[in-house]
């Protein structure tokens, strides 16, 4: 595959490496590292892409390790973004307060809770999330109930 093709499925799926970020970073200039970080090793990666799979699920898996590594090498302080980007509030039907806590709920998950639900949220199949993942469906199934739970918990204890 060559580099207009790349850069043109990376153009179609752009709102993927979006919505990654906007869960794993509380600052704008670590969205822009991130969303850099996950196009460079796309990029990289890009020449052993056998189409195997779809191009986003392959880019999801790719998005979120590279967004897990990164966050586990820097350990951030826990601060949630005054607003979402963009790329979450065009495809979200919440209202924009209730946004706001579903992203600051989320966050307070561990970093693989937060990849499933982004995943769950973006409306994939489960057989889709296992294969992004790499667990079974049935896990996926059980792991969704689990992360719903904490997020219910999490949403009701925040409200006064």
């Amino acid at each position: 595959m060559s580099e207009t093709q790349f850069l043109q499925l990376l153009s179609q799926n752009q709102g993927i490496i979006g919505k990654v970020c906007s869960i794993y970073c509380n600052h704008r200039e670590d969205y822009e590292d991130l969303f850099q970080e996950i196009t460079y090793q796309a990029w990289k990666g890009f020449a052993s892409f056998r189409g195997d799979a779809k191009f986003s699920t392959w880019l999801y898996r790719i998005a979120l390790n590279t967004a897990i590594s990164s966050f586990r090498k820097r350990k951030p302080n826990i601060d949630f973004l005054s607003e979402i980007p963009d790329t979450v509030t065009e495809t979200s039907t919440f209202e924009e307060d209730e946004k706001q806590h579903l992203l600051a709920a989320i966050k307070q998950l561990n970093e693989a809770d937060r990849a499933i639900i982004a995943l769950y949220l973006e409306e994939m199949s489960y057989q889709e999330i296992a294969a992004i993942i790499g667990i079974t469906e049935n896990n996926v199934g059980v792991k969704i109930t689990r992360i719903k739970n904490k997020l219910h918990q999490i949403l009701t204890n925040g409200k006064r």
